[in-house]
Parts: C-alpha cells; structure tokens; sequence
C-alpha cells in the first residue's frame, strides 16, 4: 500500500503544480487514498520531495532528480581505471583499487545510491563493501571484475 501511495505522488506532482501538502493530501484522497496530513508529511520526507520555482514563478514539490547516464558514464570510467582486484565473503566485498584511488570510487559507488549496498569505507587502496545479503555480494564481485585487466 505504501509502494503504491509513493508511486502516485510521484504522478501527482509530475501532473499537477501541487505546491502545499494540503494540496496533495487532497489529490491523494481523489485517487482514493485514505491519508492524515501526517501520513503525507512523513511520505514527502521519505521520498525526498523538495520545492522548486516552477516556469510560472510558484513553488512546487518536484520528485528527486534520478541518477544521469553522464554521472554512469563518469562512475564506470573511474572504476575501469582504478580496480585491481575484487573479492566477497559472505555479504561483503572487498575492492583493492591503485594506491590513492580507494576513496574516490568508494564516493562515486555512494554518489550511485544502490539500494542493496548498506555502507562503504574507504582506506587509501582498499574499500570495504556491505552488501544487504550474499547474492548482491557476488553480483557486484563479478560486475567489478569486469574492470580488471
């Protein structure tokens, strides 16, 4: 039910200029969702809603931008030319990179916001991946190892 209420207030306001939570606490009840104004509250915060000046000069919630293909392209590019080894154990991974490298690939992977990564650190050539279960464990290893030459 939540999934499904966060979904069409992304629609909402991709539809209309909803500038108040009023505003979408109404909409939302039109769609048939039985909401408080709080439920709304906490779903604006959830899903990163922020207001921003629309063409016609009013304040509007707009849905986070997603990830571009250029912040991709820059991630992957970074990885090619930094990986020299990858490895897991159980839901982790460790990713040793050329001395120095380690903390600028482990930024870019957070910059990436995956969703099966729980955290990162990052030493000098070393970074230390925790995944949400082995499998997302072993799918980043053989992604990774892909970069190796």
């Amino acid at each position: 039910m939540k999934s499904n209420r966060h979904s069409t207030i992304v629609e909402l306001i991709n539809k209309y200029p909803i500038t108040t939570q009023d505003e979408l606490l109404e909409y939302l009840k039109a769609e048939g969702f039985d909401v408080t104004q709080s439920t709304v509250s906490r779903d604006i915060k959830k899903l990163r809603l922020s207001k921003s000046l629309d063409s016609n000069g009013k304040y509007r919630y707009q849905a986070p931008q997603t990830k571009s293909a250029v912040t991709q392209n820059g991630f992957l590019n970074l990885v090619d030319s930094s990986i020299v080894s990858v490895d897991y154990a159980m839901n982790m991974v460790v990713v040793k990179t050329f001395a120095g490298m380690a903390q600028a690939v482990c930024a870019a992977l957070d910059a990436m916001e995956y969703d099966t990564i729980v955290g990162t650190i990052a030493g000098d050539d070393t970074i230390f991946i925790v995944c949400r279960d082995e499998n997302c464990a072993k799918a980043y290893t053989q992604e990774f190892s892909t970069f190796i030459s």
